[in-house]
């Protein structure tokens, strides 16, 4: 279990480690994954209840990626704990690979096929209700998109969720208000995110998703009341952690070019001797 000083050294090292294998790879999904990549750190560092060891367990703590475009942040932390070696990452998006442009349960550490956007939180209100059913005290953890909340999928599940009283489920929004298109506001409305989900049966709860001490307080707190399942809603900025790629929709999926990579790298550098 890593402090919050770690985390925060630990997250540049994911930036860092992501947009070099995002530039070796000539492909990946950049501003959502660096908006996320704090969420995934104090998940897998800090909260979750699942190691390489662990993973077959019936009694491990489940993670669902439901924005799967952004597989190349989960490589990236599900490398750094182990759950394959670091090295087959060399193959991102290469003929024959298990590791592409979405979460396959081909790679070890991975729950759930996902990238039709919209269907993660099903799934995870499956495995939750099957814990109920089973008696078992694992947690579900589910990272959903803002942009694919536009799936009417999302609040089926949402509904369910609420009616059977799961509170092993914790749903956590990336709000980073951005997808391909643009802003999640102009593409279709998602304000009042909180209140929606709490009219849906949730307790709901804010927090600054780029904060790794305020996302270990938050994510120790779940489940926030008995009976009811858990929504984080994280505010983030996609691109996070590189100046000329915050709040820029063209980042959705872009590759940097030599001279911005360079520059991306020079700014998280000075960010981790900051920090050090």
């Amino acid at each position: 279990m890593l402090s919050v000083p770690d985390l925060q050294l630990k997250s540049v090292e994911y930036r860092k480690n992501l947009l070099r294998l995002i530039k070796t790879a000539k492909a990946g999904h950049t501003g959502g994954d660096l908006s996320c990549l704090d969420i995934l750190n104090v998940l897998y560092n800090r909260i979750l209840r699942v190691s390489p060891e662990t993973f077959k367990s019936p009694d491990r703590d489940y993670y669902i990626q439901s924005k799967g475009h952004c597989a190349e942040a989960l490589f990236v932390v599900l490398a750094d704990r182990g759950f394959f070696p670091k090295s087959d990452l060399d193959t991102l998006n290469q003929y024959g690979s298990h590791y592409i442009g979405h979460p396959t349960r081909d790679v070890n550490g991975v729950e759930q096929n996902t990238g039709a956007l919209g269907h993660g939180l099903a799934v995870g209100v499956g495995i939750a209700l099957a814990g109920k059913i089973d008696r078992r005290d694992y947690r579900v953890f589910v990272l959903l998109g803002d942009g694919e909340l536009a799936e009417g999928s999302n609040w089926e599940a949402a509904m369910m969720a609420a009616h059977y009283r799961l509170d092993n489920l914790v749903a956590i929004v990336d709000r980073n208000g951005l997808q391909i298109t643009g802003s999640t506001e102009d593409v279709c409305q998602l304000a009042p995110l909180d209140q929606k989900f709490a009219a849906f049966g949730f307790e709901v709860c804010r927090c600054d998703g780029n904060d790794v001490g305020d996302l270990v307080r938050t994510l120790e707190e779940v489940p926030f009341r008995p009976g009811k399942p858990s929504l984080i809603v994280a505010k983030t900025k996609k691109g996070k952690g590189v100046s000329f790629m915050e709040n820029v929709a063209k980042w959705h999926h872009r590759v940097p070019s030599d001279d911005e990579y360079s520059q991306a790298m020079a700014e998280l550098d000075a960010v981790e001797a900051a920090l050090k």
